[in-house]
């Protein structure tokens, strides 16, 4: 297992490294277009005095006399502080200051990671009184913006430091632990990514690499510290604290995030009261923003601009009047608009799980999620999910039920959940549940999964099991069926099943065992 763990974080460090300097963020070109534009290099004292690097963008012709609405960027994990020059000259030139910094602990900065943690939360207020001092920016209208860990200390300083009166968190989290160890279940490849991530352009610090050994090495005693870590660095837990600021918070993130999967980002959404917006469209981690970053037009860039203009600028852009939750399928190219997260999915389908079924673990079954950034990206591109033949799946290994066939196209919206009755020989163990659509040959393409873990439990003794899938927006063609399969293996997530390990699924009288499947309303 050490060594499977070894070479997931090696592959996805290399992968992760070659996709940027293949786009050239880890490149110099950037930084020459960045002097051209006349891109201010500055140093900036961060929380007890840790030196942040950043850049500064002006208004073409700012002399002092006029104050710009401000927006804050700081950099995503492991990139460079000219992430987001492109965007940052885009902003200036529609009348903002605009300040970006590399977060402590990577690159040039200083300090050591703190993954979110109160130091990031004081360096961002740093930077912005700094940014007043120093720039011709306006204390009654800041901004913040951020892809993936920019996004997440953009919505934490939000909560601690009132004066941040809009923000746009891309790609990011709400809530650390239900997004890398949701289902109490280890999802290793986007962990290992991070890890590796972090170690090739950081320095992580000892609680950090603590935080990592006990997570792979499943560190059951350990739990309760690594979820109190975790809760410290979700915005999720100062929801309370943001209502009562009161921020303009628009949220986008992709179906496919491997990283932060959409249902904490919606979950989150919910819960908040105050001026709001929440966007999902195909891909994985960051890469529906990733185009905006080299300058190219972007649908999420666009509207992290218009949301700024209404809220800091006080422009009428209509933006407040559309409908606050915007999806794009991933099986077409349009935007739907729903009132609220309630609204989407409102119809619910359910897939009976008859009979009893008994799996063996430790295999992997043939279907699983695919591979981190991978497998989502070639869905984003080309529409080519994970797929699986569901003739050819062991039944020894996985358990499948099956749909009738629909006489009609099945406008999947929202998050599909998994009710069923388990009963292990072991007292551990982990199972994975997939949702298919499958085509007239049995070929099927994934819609959606999810993981789930269990620990202490009585062998023999059967319990309710209650998942949620991820959420996505899928369409299923008329005469397609869907289908569910459960095993116990798949490379995405670290299993806990005992060698040798057995599970039973039943659907008892009176408590019956099913898929519930939203459905969008026609």
């Amino acid at each position: 297992m050490g060594n499977h763990r070894k070479a997931l974080r090696t592959t996805a460090v290399g992968a992760l490294s070659a996709t940027l300097v293949a786009g050239g963020v880890l490149g110099t070109a950037p930084a020459t277009q960045a002097a051209s534009n006349g891109i201010r290099f500055v140093d900036i004292a961060g929380d007890g005095g840790t030196v942040l690097k950043g850049n500064v963008v002006t208004p073409a012709g700012a002399d002092g006399t006029h104050r710009y609405p401000l927006i804050v960027l700081p950099t995503s994990w492991g990139l460079p502080q000219i992430e987001y020059l492109a965007q940052a000259q885009k902003l200036a030139d529609s009348g903002y200051v605009v300040v970006t910094y590399n977060v402590r602990g990577f690159w040039q900065s200083g300090g050591e990671i703190e993954v979110a943690g109160p130091p990031d939360v004081a360096d961002a207020s740093r930077v912005i009184d700094w940014a007043l001092a120093h720039t011709p920016s306006d204390a009654r209208h800041i901004g913040m913006a951020g892809v993936s860990y920019g996004a997440g200390i953009s919505l934490i300083t939000a909560a601690h430091d009132r004066r941040v009166k809009a923000v746009a968190a891309l790609s990011g989290w709400a809530d650390l632990i239900d997004s890398i160890y949701s289902g109490r279940t280890q999802h290793v490849q986007a962990a290992a990514l991070l890890n590796g991530a972090g170690a090739l352009t950081g320095r992580p610090g000892p609680e950090l690499k603590q935080v990592f050994k006990d997570f792979f090495a499943s560190n059951l005693a350990k739990e309760p510290d690594m979820l109190a870590w975790g809760r410290k660095r979700s915005a999720d837990t100062y929801v309370g604290q943001l209502n009562k600021n009161g921020p303009a918070l628009m949220l986008a993130n992709a179906w496919g995030d491997t990283v932060f999967p959409p249902n904490q980002y919606a979950d989150f959404y919910q819960k908040l009261t105050v001026p709001k917006r929440l966007e999902l469209r195909p891909g994985d981690h960051a890469t529906a923003e990733m185009s905006g970053l080299f300058g190219l037009p972007n649908d999420v860039w666009t509207d992290t601009g218009r949301w700024f203009d209404h809220y800091l600028k006080g422009e009428d852009n209509g933006i407040d009047r559309e409908q606050p939750v915007q999806l794009k399928s991933r099986s077409t190219g349009g935007y739907e608009g729903y009132p609220d997260w309630k609204s989407v999915g409102r119809t619910q389908k359910k897939i009976d799980l008859a009979g009893t079924t008994t799996i063996h673990a430790n295999v992997d079954s043939g279907a699983d999620g695919g591979v981190v950034f991978l497998s989502s990206v070639l869905d984003q591109l080309v529409r080519v999910p994970p797929i699986a033949s569901m003739p050819l799946l062991p039944r020894r290994y996985a358990a499948v039920w099956q749909s009738q066939r629909y006489a009609e196209a099945q406008h999947i919206r929202g998050t599909a959940k998994l009710h069923t009755t388990l009963t292990p020989t072991e007292e551990s163990g982990t199972l994975v549940a997939y949702l298919y659509d499958v085509g007239p040959l049995g070929l099927g393409k994934l819609v959606s999964n999810a993981p789930y873990t269990w620990h202490g439990l009585t062998p023999g003794k059967p319990f309710g099991v209650d998942l949620e899938l991820f959420s996505t927006a899928y369409d299923v063609p008329a005469g397609h069926r869907l289908a569910v399969v459960v095993d116990t293996v798949d490379p995405l997530y670290i299993e806990h099943n005992p060698s040798g390990a057995q599970l039973t699924f039943s659907s008892p009288a009176g408590d019956p065992s099913y898929l519930s499947v939203p459905l969008r309303e026609n």
